[in-house]
């Protein structure tokens, strides 16, 4: 499904989640819950950014919640997919995250649109092939060996 989808799926799932948006490691926003959600992407990588510098070891950061008096901001990476909300005071955490986590899993990365298939011609006069004809000329199988040991 198309990031939009998602998102209006997580905020009619989740009723913790006030705005929501999806971007790319690039920072190029798939959908958001709200008008300026480039602004809304642009703070959110900032946010992991900054995460980033202060924690140790070398995996790279996944998720990541900022509490503050007025709500929460949450946001959670995965591959080059980023998701991140807003939330009222004192959500329950756990569960925005899996929340967050299955909307992001049910986005499908954008592909090139395919080419359209395209138009089988019709077949020349007097050379369709009946299915008694298609019978005789379907492959045999093989037929089968005795073992040498059999009577």
């Amino acid at each position: 499904m198309d990031a939009q989808h998602a998102l209006a799926d997580l905020t009619e799932i989740s009723s913790q989640i006030r705005a929501a948006v999806v971007f790319d490691d690039k920072g190029k926003v798939a959908g958001s819950t709200m008008p300026d959600g480039e602004a809304f992407a642009r703070l959110a990588a900032d946010l992991l950014a900054a995460a980033e510098e202060l924690k140790p070891g070398q995996s790279p950061l996944t998720q990541l919640e900022v509490a503050t008096a007025d709500g929460s901001v949450f946001v959670v990476r995965q591959d080059k997919a980023t998701i991140a909300a807003t939330t009222g005071v004192d959500p329950t955490v756990g569960l925005v995250f899996y929340d967050l986590k299955s909307a992001l899993r049910g986005v499908k990365p954008s592909k090139p649109s395919p080419k359209p298939p395209g138009r089988k011609r019709p077949p020349a006069p007097g050379s369709k092939k009946t299915s008694a004809a298609k019978k005789a000329t379907a492959k045999k199988p093989a037929p089968r060996r005795k073992k040498p040991d059999a009577p």
